[in-house]
């Protein structure tokens, strides 16, 4: 197996080919926004399916590190097409989403119980914190909750370290977070057990057909499979 620096250096000379003039510059950037935007439509919206809106859940596995990624958003219809282009998120910067196997998503929402939404208002009520973002809000917590669930079951290794101010990364301690989601994921247990199979559903279905390129498993679970859809068509 070839080394990693001389890897790089290939990956350097590809894509200085590819932007060596302002006209290939433009086509590169065509062609990767294209390709964004059909995994992104297939992602939120394919023929013939409802929109995903609202929170969900979402991984991204690799042919050869398998799940390397789990997120979670309130808004789907957003956070699924900025996902790719790296516009708010450090993922698409990090591994190109054309090495991507496939996307998951969860649409949890659609598995909370009459216990469920009781915890849900019960952290609504709870008072609010100053913050940018509603880590309080009872919806959202939840959602952090599961996130947490899963990153510990399955700790994916681009949310299991965080870059450091000298420049270099560092384990994060999944197991002792204090952080909302880790607090609350014990209030639901039960939705956090749910998930989890219809995550486990989802990372391990077969590979969808060459004609086939998003696939709705079950109500709340969606597959997609970039690599199919990085083919030019």
């Amino acid at each position: 197996m070839r080394d990693t620096d001389s890897l790089f250096e290939d990956w350097l000379h590809s894509l200085r080919d590819l932007t060596g003039s302002r006209e290939l510059l433009e086509s590169w950037q065509e062609r990767r926004f294209a390709f964004a935007h059909r995994v992104a439509n297939a992602l939120v919206g394919p023929p013939g399916s409802p929109e995903i809106t609202g929170p969900v859940l979402y991984g991204v596995y690799l042919s050869g590190s398998r799940l390397v990624y789990i997120g979670q958003t309130l808004d789907a219809n957003r956070r699924l097409r900025d996902l790719l282009i790296g516009e708010s998120h450090h993922l698409a910067n990090t591994v190109p989403p054309e090495l991507w196997e496939r996307v998951v998503v969860v649409r949890w929402p659609e598995l909370l119980d009459p216990a469920d939404l009781v915890q849900i208002a019960v952290l609504d009520a709870l008072p609010k914190k100053r913050s940018p973002e509603p880590r309080n809000d009872g919806l959202a917590v939840c959602g952090l909750a599961l996130e947490h669930h899963l990153q510990l079951a399955h700790r994916p290794p681009l949310n299991s370290r965080r870059r450091e101010a000298a420049g270099v990364w560092k384990m994060r301690n999944l197991t002792a977070s204090k952080s909302a989601g880790a607090a609350s994921a014990p209030r639901f247990a039960r939705l956090c057990r749910e998930v989890h199979d219809e995550w486990e559903t989802l990372g391990t279905a077969p590979g969808l057909v060459d004609s086939l390129i998003c696939e709705d498993l079950g109500p709340p679970g969606r597959m997609s499979s970039c690599r199919k859809l990085s083919r030019p068509s």
